[in-house]
């Protein structure tokens, strides 16, 4: 018989260890999200007893999806109770959270495990912890060698700051500290090489992307008008949903009349989709499967959980009017297919030097692998901006656009040949795309 070994190391060990990256208002956040849920829980019980109920002709109550009579009070006594205990813990937690506070490391206030697992959260939740003004909701704020920094703290650049900015804009449930990659960071390399200044951009990622399009147009306004030398040239390198924020970003710059807009010189976009992600959509056909049976259509909520961002990134939706004539719950529709597309056309932004890398997972032979696969989470043709109707199409010069073969979505952060085609094309302004290695 084989025989167990003990573990090296104690079993509380790794408990610890992710105890090290929690605040105490997580602690407040945390309880928040469990006394919603739950309450989320019972709303789904009773949806599914209704549907029973329904099927066998039985009594049910005079509102849709809840229930009559005594089993209605059993569900209303336990929301009561949920929502009692709930905010008996919120109010106990809101007076001892600056206690704890004083104790708490400073170095794990935002630690990297801390951001990615707050980057995650935010990007499948970040709508519904906006909306209920929950802790763990993430702000949109500028990064400055790893800290928040606001763009009217000019003095840390030190007398004679660079006159270029490079800012570098993540994608879906990621955040900045992401861009270091495999020990690759092409914001860093380029901010070097074009002697700039290298900021980076954390946001919520659950929110609409038009939305995070508008708070980083006025954030760029504020950073223009608070440094400390006139800016000659800003640099937007996006990956993923990023070049979807920053598309609409200076939509909405444009539309406010900002200034930021005009010293907008350079956007490079890795493995955007410009026109949607049709995995995610897939996971619409999901919400509508559900929903075509009594006994499984309460579920369907569980498949509404995906964020405003999610589904905005579904479709490509860019601004405003893309998802308010939209069902808010982001349930697919006719609309949203690729030959329906309704959106707002909205074309690459005018006067800038607009780039597009994209990767496929299959080789350079095999076209049709190409067209099915992507980069396992954006086909080809989305990331080049390409699309059925000339209307709808970004035109990217074709010496502005690289396909990157047998490479990952993700592998484009880490990817030296993105690199190497970076500085190819903004350092040494070169106006040809080299053969992919």
């Amino acid at each position: 018989m084989t025989q167990l070994q003990a573990p090296s190391h104690p079993p509380s060990k790794g408990p610890r260890r992710l105890l090290r990256h929690v605040q105490p208002a997580d602690l407040r956040a945390v309880a928040q999200l469990a006394t919603q849920a739950t309450l989320g829980v019972v709303n789904l019980t009773e949806g599914v007893h209704q549907s029973v109920l329904r099927t066998v002709g039985g009594r049910r109550g005079n509102t849709p999806g809840c229930a009559a009579g005594l089993t209605g009070l059993v569900y209303r006594s336990v929301r009561g109770v949920t929502g009692l205990v709930g905010n008996t813990l919120d109010a106990a937690l809101a007076g001892l959270v600056p206690l704890l506070t004083r104790t708490t490391d400073a170095q794990a206030a935002d630690s990297p495990e801390r951001a990615r697992a707050l980057a995650v959260l935010n990007g499948v939740l970040g709508d519904h912890l906006a909306a209920h003004d929950n802790p763990l909701a993430l702000p949109m704020t500028l990064r400055l060698n790893g800290r928040n920094w606001q763009p009217e703290h000019s003095t840390e650049l030190g007398d004679q700051p660079p006159a270029h900015v490079v800012l570098t804009i993540h994608g879906l449930c990621m955040t900045d500290t992401q861009w270091q990659w495999n020990g690759v960071d092409h914001g860093a390399h380029l901010a070097s090489k074009l002697g700039a200044q290298r900021l980076s951009l954390r946001y919520n990622t659950g929110l609409h992307i038009s939305d995070n399009g508008e708070k980083l147009a006025r954030l760029l306004e504020r950073l223009v008008a608070a440094w400390p030398v006139p800016l000659t040239r800003l640099t937007l390198i996006a990956h993923s949903m990023g070049g979807l924020v920053a598309r609409s970003a200076h939509a909405a710059g444009v539309a406010a009349g900002h200034t930021w807009p005009k010293h907008l010189k350079t956007l490079v976009c890795l493995g955007t989709p410009h026109h949607g992600a049709p995995l995610e959509r897939a996971g619409a056909w999901v919400d509508t499967l559900l929903q075509l049976t009594p006994w499984s259509a309460p579920f369907a909520r569980l498949g509404q959980l995906r964020s405003a961002g999610i589904t905005d990134l579904r479709h490509g939706w860019v601004l405003p009017r893309d998802w308010q004539a939209e069902s808010p719950t982001g349930a697919w529709t006719r609309a949203a297919h690729h030959h329906a597309d309704k959106r707002t056309p909205l074309p690459l932004p005018a006067g800038v030097d607009c780039y597009t890398i994209a990767a496929t997972l299959a080789p350079k032979s095999s076209l049709l692998a190409e067209r099915l696969t992507g980069d396992g989470l954006v086909p080809l043709n989305s990331a080049l901006g390409k699309h059925d109707k000339p209307g709808m199409r970004l035109a990217f010069p074709v010496e502005h656009q690289c396909v990157l073969y047998r490479t990952g979505h993700v592998e484009l952060l880490g990817s030296p040949r993105v690199t190497a085609q970076l500085e190819h094309w903004l350092v040494n302004g070169q106006n040809r795309s080299p053969a992919p290695r």
